[in-house]
């Protein structure tokens, strides 16, 4: 197993923790991130662009013009695709774009991208967060006790999630919070730096194991 540093809110070493090698030690798997990523990507699109087909514009009730004798090709309805006002053919209509990947997939993608912050030294586990009182100095010094840089990731234990922590977190533009059940590829990967309390990996090694 991996031994990794246990620091508390002032950056200082209270501990080690082993972390397992099935979770945190593996090598990463490019594919699964990349279907993962893709997915959760397809999911967050609105899916609302839309264009009005011939049988949604309004007009072009009669021919433009008499069926034979004028020498030209024939029209059924001036809204046909080929005019200027007509519907648009194969056009966006609303759709949803969400698709679902393989739990197998999804749980290696999920180890794979733990693993690469572990091996990019970007993940750090802290024994708890606590604050006192809901302001966000209080959570901004944490932050530069740790060295955290822009885009940095704090996933709690479910317990752990209270309501001081939330409003004094909320206010950091480059902070993000979820609790070990929200983790997700995506945001692994996209932030620079991720913390894990204590309590928040012995909930995702038992999700993951």
């Amino acid at each position: 197993m991996a031994t990794i540093d246990v620091i508390n809110q002032k950056g200082e070493v209270v501990g080690q923790y082993d972390l397992n090698d099935s979770i945190f030690g593996i090598e990463p798997h490019k594919d699964a991130i990349y279907e993962a990523v893709k997915m959760q990507n397809a999911s967050k699109r609105q899916g609302t662009a839309a264009v009005k087909r011939r049988s949604d514009v309004s007009g072009g009730g009669r021919k433009p013009y008499r069926q034979k004798g004028t020498g030209r090709a024939r029209q059924g309805s001036i809204r046909a695709a080929q005019y200027r006002g007509g519907g648009i053919v194969f056009g966006p209509n609303p759709r949803d774009y969400s698709y679902k990947i393989n739990k197998k997939v999804r749980r290696l993608a999920l180890k794979s991208a733990l693993s690469s912050k572990v091996q990019d030294s970007e993940l750090a586990v802290m024994n708890a967060v606590v604050i006192e009182e809901p302001k966000t100095k209080e959570f901004a010094a944490i932050l530069e006790a740790i060295n955290a840089p822009a885009k940095t990731l704090f996933v709690l234990g479910t317990d752990e999630v209270a309501e001081n922590i939330v409003l004094a977190g909320r206010n950091i533009a480059t902070l993000s919070m979820m609790d070990s059940r929200g983790i997700n590829v995506y945001d692994l990967l996209n932030a620079n730096k991720v913390v894990l309390t204590e309590a928040a990996v012995k909930e995702i090694e038992e999700a993951l194991a």
